[in-house]
């Protein structure tokens, strides 16, 4: 008797339960919530791209920075060493469009993240950042050129100082062959190895800058019909996404 009694207790409570879950009480998400507890929620599956750790503008934006940063810096101390050096020679102008390139990509970051491109702001942005992103690379490819074509040319030279001027030949047995003059200078050690120098890493620094900003178009070029986030992901979106999914 002790035993149908008890059988008796129990099956009105699994009844309630049975209603609870078909009602959509907490009882029947609870279990739900127990069977399903090791599947990670939809609205996270697609992820902002990583590399290196962080997320891919960022990375970019930063060595663009850095790199545009560095040239120009380079720049103005090349053209510090004299004053009859042309502007093709010192490409601070290259560092310069780098670094706007580069702050722009960091806007490009602080912008809401909005799916499918709704907005005109991030759209414009993104536009622009991949605009100067091509216009930085091949700003970088002609600093490149000029550089390598002034380096050619400075290891050729026979210099020889004159009253705070360096006057450097190309060929010194050739009476007409032509004459580089460069005022404000001390030593033409200052053109035939430091300014020599200078260009070696200016080359060295525009290539870097040319394959990152290669690299962006590259990529944002082919992610364009793909994910390719932008911004900052706002935590009230997945939220509600993952309510839809669940509903």
């Amino acid at each position: 008797m002790g035993k149908e009694e008890t059988k008796a207790q129990a099956s009105p409570r699994s009844a309630s339960q049975a209603g609870q879950e078909r009602n959509g009480e907490p009882g029947g998400a609870a279990m739900k919530a127990k069977e399903g507890h090791g599947d990670p929620p939809a609205g996270r599956r697609e992820e902002a791209p990583t590399c290196c750790g962080c997320r891919f503008p960022l990375l970019a934006a930063l060595s663009q920075l850095a790199l545009g940063a560095s040239v120009s810096v380079l720049g103005f101390l090349m053209a510090g060493i004299s004053s009859s050096l042309l502007v093709r020679d010192t490409p601070y102008w290259a560092g310069i469009l780098v670094c706007v390139v580069a702050l722009l990509g960091l806007v490009m970051l602080c912008v809401s993240y909005q799916p499918d491109e709704k907005t005109c702001v991030q759209f414009a942005i993104k536009v622009a950042y991949f605009l100067l992103s091509a216009l930085s690379l091949i700003v970088c490819v002609l600093a490149v050129a000029f550089a390598a074509y002034c380096y050619s040319q400075i290891t050729q030279f026979t210099c020889e100082t004159i009253t705070e001027a360096c006057q450097c030949k190309l060929e010194t047995v050739d009476p007409l062959s032509r004459t580089f003059m460069y005022k404000n200078v001390s030593n033409c050690t200052d053109i035939t190895n430091t300014f020599n120098l200078y260009l070696l890493i200016q080359i060295v620094l525009n290539v870097l800058a040319a394959i990152v900003g290669f690299t962006v178009c590259f990529v944002m070029w082919k992610d364009r019909y793909q994910v390719f986030y932008v911004g900052i992901w706002l935590q009230s979106l997945t939220t509600t996404e993952v309510q839809q999914q669940k509903v």
